[in-house]
């Protein structure tokens, strides 16, 4: 008996598992109900009186000894399989993860809308690819007016009488909403819109509008330039201030153009408001007469004011960014400046 615990103390001092299995394997052999030691603690009841005392501290030590080593080694192998894992540090912080957020344009577009909503105003859209019709005819565009100078088109099919184009205004969301309803109409019509323009500061071949049309009876300038002045003020404070100069539209009569007071140089001048102290953002006026009974809308009974404006231009003057270019390169740098309007 004494010679099968020294063989035993050898086995674990000598003992270098490669896996936990190993480590396994020997619990099992030494502590098992078949194992080394389990069956010297059943032979004891036939050792010699004598020799019980000591043989049963030996037992018992070397007991202690299997199960020591067996922690041991567990604990160093769960170590080290955890380092083959990764490389990383577990216990460490995770790191921040970037999220997403709306685009400054899409945010303005939807600040613009929520405010026309409070007012009565409800959100129409419209195809980007139109024809001749909604884009100009119904607009009070003759086929050989000057007023289509005015505007330079991105046209796809030209071999009707109804050209296919790409829209330079979401007027023609009107037009479609005037043909399939009837007055009084209140509609805000958002989108992107398209012109042969050169790129620069302050233009761009693509850009964003928001054009607004009331119809109803004894509708007035006083509603339109009332209701211009509510929206300025719930978009660029209190304090704005907006000024209507005359000009001139083929679907508006009278027409103006409403500028606001520059916030970008405050009133000063800059490259921006071209040293003037006023941003144009608007162009607006009374439903033209042949607008409305191009749609089948009596001009005896109703009339009504309508009004367009850039997003960019408006995303410009609030957030005093002096190059609308910025908003379509995609610059990270940029953007991440926009994270309040998450999606």
């Amino acid at each position: 008996m004494w010679d099968t615990i020294d063989n035993l103390k050898k086995q674990l001092d000598n003992f270098q598992p490669q896996t936990v299995a190993d480590v396994e394997a020997l619990r099992v052999g030494i502590l098992g109900k078949k194992g080394s030691l389990t069956r010297l603690f059943e032979a004891f009841k036939d050792v010699d009186p004598a020799e019980k005392k000591e043989l049963g501290k030996q037992l018992n030590l070397l007991k202690n000894k299997v199960q020591e080593t067996v922690d041991r080694h567990r604990e160093r192998l769960a170590a080290t399989a955890a380092q083959n894992i990764s490389g990383d540090d577990l216990t460490k912080p995770a790191g921040l993860i970037h999220t997403g957020s709306r685009h400054p344009i899409a945010i303005v577009q939807r600040e613009i809308l929520d405010i026309f909503r409070k007012m009565g105003f409800s959100v129409e859209e419209g195809p980007e690819i139109e024809d001749d019709w909604h884009v100009f005819s119904a607009l009070n565009f003759a086929p050989d007016h000057p007023a289509r100078d005015m505007q330079d088109t991105f046209f796809i099919n030209t071999d009707s009488d109804n050209p296919v184009l790409l829209r330079t205004h979401t007027s023609s969301v009107q037009v479609r909403t005037m043909e399939k309803q009837k007055p009084p109409i209140r509609v805000v019509c958002p989108g992107r819109v398209f012109r042969n323009e050169a790129i620069s500061a302050r233009a761009h071949c693509i850009f964003h509008q928001v054009e607004g049309l009331y119809i109803d009876e004894k509708v007035s300038f006083a509603d339109l330039k009332q209701s211009i002045l509510l929206f300025v003020r719930e978009m660029f404070g209190a304090s704005a201030k907006i000024r209507l100069r005359p000009s001139y539209f083929p679907f508006t009569e009278p027409s103006a153009e409403v500028d606001v007071n520059c916030n970008i140089c405050g009133g000063a001048g800059c490259n921006i408001c071209k040293n003037t102290g006023w941003l144009e953002i608007m162009g607006a006026g009374m439903v033209d007469p042949n607008v409305l009974k191009a749609s089948g809308i009596d001009p005896e009974k109703f009339s009504g004011f309508a009004f367009g404006m850039g997003v960019e231009r408006i995303a410009m003057l609030k957030w005093q960014v002096r190059d609308l270019r910025l908003y379509f390169e995609n610059d990270v740098r940029f953007l991440e400046q926009f994270q309040g309007g998450l999606l």
